[in-house]
């Protein structure tokens, strides 16, 4: 008997995943291997452009032979094309994959060349002392470097003095230096640049010495951001610890407040994904929006544009962390779904987003974040479905819903997790349901105390009581899973370890997926 139509649907959005595969793969030589990306990216280069010929040759051709083929299919049956069986569509498959690796490789040696102009590069190799002008980024990290706080983050040099003489340079510097330098601003920094010492997109870090000089403020946008996420802090700040940590991570990504114990029993609890903003709170955030739109009556392109406006709210409150990027970027691929009227597949939309964010950013495929958030979400797609029809019959469909998403998302997870953390969570999946009534709480309730606190404090502090209850229990279930036997086991670490969570995913997809007679 021939497949069920719902699985001939996600055997057709599969044909995707090998494309994201090689993308990914092409990122990997980007990032790690810069020694081959000259000749590896001039190579793609010239490929994409005979393929790009090719398809204008065969467009032309199709053009002038049209009128011939019409002719042709009225006095005889065509014959079936070779394009249409088997081998045509892995041809096809293996040219997009191909294709979309060029893609990566091109994009990654254009912004490794940006990245890294001679006069930072000789500047670095000579560990000179400069002086540099740029726009801060909004990935700053807090670092541990002396009793004095500091901080790295990425900024967006503009022009660099080196031995007297002012440079205009394009390109991202590391810095390592004081906390607290405003996003968005433009900054005068002292120091000594080095070569980067981990992959990303930096080629060069500057070590800054004496203090920062803002030459010009955020732009006001960034200002608006700045203030909502000093809301979160703010209202957050009169709560007990736990909560005074969980809840501007919850709401803004903000981890820098959580107790250091508390980040470990999340991690042994598998609740680590918590303070990650990513699609889960676009969804929440997303869902309240398109019900509101859907009240009034909104038409389908308005309930889109305002879900959309929603989300890129978000995004410059939360910052370009990698799990917040894929998750707007898959968005915006089922909001396109949506306005064109074609429901957005899981597999496709997720590997179209990985497509477009390595072509964008190459450096997002050795970020361990960016990973887990991809196979976490690969696991909904893929697994969370099938697991709802196979425990249905045991418990209802409505607890199975609930039951299978955090399964599904811990399972993809796994080869993620154990090759970086190798150990273990037995009662990861029980935490994960235990906190699920909370989240949306938390999210929503600590958005709008975020920016409600903006123009009525005591207003935001009312709300933050409501989300910090429930982030109380987040931390509450994290701190007790943690405490359980056999709460944390080790795994076999490396390439070892990771292959065998493949396999077990593997085995899980294999029991769960359904059978057609």
């Amino acid at each position: 008997m021939s497949a069920s139509p719902s699985a001939a649907t996600t055997a057709a959005d599969l044909r995707l995943v090998p494309p994201a595969v090689a993308a990914w793969g092409a990122a990997l030589v980007v990032t790690l291997a810069p020694g081959v990306l000259r000749p590896a990216a001039t190579g793609a280069g010239w490929l994409l452009a005979a393929a790009a010929a090719a398809v204008l040759a065969a467009a032309a051709g199709r053009v002038a032979g049209a009128s011939s083929a019409r002719w042709r299919r009225a006095t005889a049956p065509a014959p079936r094309s070779a394009g249409r069986g088997l081998p045509g569509r892995v041809a096809r498959v293996a040219a997009l994959a191909l294709a979309t690796a060029a893609a990566v490789l091109v994009a990654g040696g254009a912004q490794r060349a940006a990245a890294e102009p001679d006069v930072l590069a000789a500047a670095a190799a000579r560990g000179d002392a400069v002086e540099l002008v740029g726009r801060v980024g909004g990935d700053a990290r807090a670092v541990t470097a002396g009793s004095a706080p500091r901080e790295r983050v990425t900024v967006a040099a503009t022009a660099v003095r080196v031995d007297g003489t002012w440079r205009a340079v394009a390109a991202p510097v590391t810095t390592l230096g004081p906390a607290g330098l405003p996003t968005d601003a433009v900054v005068r920094l002292r120091g000594t640049l080095a070569p980067s010492d981990r992959a990303g997109r930096a080629a060069v870090r500057l070590s800054v010495r004496g203090p920062a000089s803002v030459t010009a403020d955020p732009r006001t946008a960034h200002t608006w951001a700045e203030r909502v996420r000093a809301g979160a802090r703010s209202v957050a700040a009169p709560l007990p610890p736990d909560v005074r940590g969980l809840l501007p991570a919850v709401t803004v990504g903000d981890t820098r407040a959580v107790p250091e114990d508390l980040v470990a029993a999340m991690r042994t609890a598998g609740l680590t994904h918590v303070t990650a903003v990513s699609g889960a709170h676009f969804a929440i955030v997303g869902a309240l929006v398109l019900a509101l739109a859907g009240a009034l009556r909104a038409p389908l392109v308005v309930r889109a544009a305002a879900v959309a406006a929603a989300g890129g709210l978000m995004l410059l409150v939360v910052g370009p962390q990698p799990s917040v990027v894929r998750a707007a970027v898959m968005g915006g691929v089922g909001l396109l779904g949506l306005v064109v009227g074609r429901r957005s597949v899981g597999p496709a939309a997720l590997a179209t987003a990985v497509v477009v964010l390595l072509v964008a950013d190459p450096w997002l495929a050795v970020d361990v974040g960016f990973g887990l958030s991809v196979a976490a979400t690969a696991g909904l797609v893929l697994l969370a479905r099938p697991l709802v029809e196979r425990l249905a019959p045991l418990c209802g469909r409505d607890a199975a819903g609930l039951l299978a998403a955090p399964v599904a998302a811990q399972v993809g997870c796994l080869p993620v997790a154990l090759a970086v953390w190798p150990t273990f969570g037995p009662w990861a999946v029980l935490a994960n349901l235990a906190v699920v009534p909370a989240i949306a709480p938390a999210t929503v309730l600590g958005l709008l105390a975020a920016l409600v606190a903006t123009v009525w404090p005591p207003g935001g502090a009312a709300l933050a009581a409501v989300a910090g209850a429930a982030c109380w229990w987040v931390a509450a279930v994290a701190r007790w899973v943690a405490r359980l036997p056999a709460a944390g086991l080790a795994w076999w670490p490396g390439p070892v370890g990771a292959a065998s969570a493949v396999l077990v995913v593997v085995a899980v997809a294999a029991l769960v997926r359904p059978r057609h007679g």
